[in-house]
């Protein structure tokens, strides 16, 4: 556990804001809200991103999730996380429980690619800390590899945005690369749920959620691996 005893959760957005094709993306809303009103009355969190604050948010989830957005983007506590956002240089594994890496299509655009990105995964995975994502950001463990340089995923458990729901959403050539098969390359073994249902995986200290459906259980999931760090 952190040193302070209290449980420390670093939330990662994507920066990127457009596809292969120049069509708006960003971090999805209901993938960042739903994880975060489980953990935020029990969790410290900060928020980061590549280049720091106020990543830009998808704006077709704003218009997908109103009630949602009203309350996540409307929240004076969520506003300041977002303005007073870190840089991804900045965060470093000694000072949180836990990184989560925030859905939508820009993760695979940014943050799979970044050798920086690749660097922080590694360092919280070798640290012992719990390593969480939902939907597309998975994508961010690409380059992750283990203290024997092996991926992280190599012989583990996962969910993320599968082939059948990127085909559903049309967005198939709006993006570098198709995350199942990439992590199923890597040694991973992807767990599915139905088009746009529930799905969380739990493997060790890897927990991943498959789509925006599974974002409350996703964080119920991250709550309690934080809290059995306690024990």
């Amino acid at each position: 556990m952190h040193p302070s005893n209290i449980l420390k959760a670093v939330f990662v957005y994507t920066t990127a804001n457009v596809t292969l094709s120049g069509k708006n993306t960003g971090w999805y809303l209901p993938e960042a809200a739903y994880p975060y009103y489980v953990l935020s009355p029990h969790v410290q969190i900060d928020f980061a991103s590549l280049t720091g604050p106020n990543p830009p948010v998808d704006l077709s989830s704003i218009t997908a999730y109103p009630d949602d957005n009203k309350k996540f983007l409307g929240d004076k506590k969520v506003q300041k996380l977002f303005a007073n956002a870190k840089k991804l240089s900045q965060v470093k594994a000694k000072d949180y429980d836990l990184i989560f890496y925030v859905g939508g299509l820009g993760p695979v655009m940014d943050l799979a690619p970044s050798p920086l990105n690749a660097k922080v995964v590694s360092e919280f995975w070798q640290a012992g800390k719990i390593v969480s994502a939902i939907c597309h950001g998975p994508s961010a463990f690409v380059g992750a590899v283990d203290a024997n340089g092996d991926h992280i995923i190599k012989g583990r458990r996962f969910a993320g945005l599968t082939d059948a729901e990127e085909e559903a959403d049309g967005k198939t050539k709006e993006i570098p690369f198709s995350l199942e098969q990439r992590l199923t390359y890597h040694g991973g073994t992807m767990e599915k749920a139905g088009i746009w249902q529930e799905k969380v995986v739990v493997d060790g200290r890897l927990i991943t959620g498959q789509n925006p459906a599974s974002g409350d259980k996703l964080g119920k999931e991250m709550l309690k691996a934080l809290r059995n760090l306690k024990k």
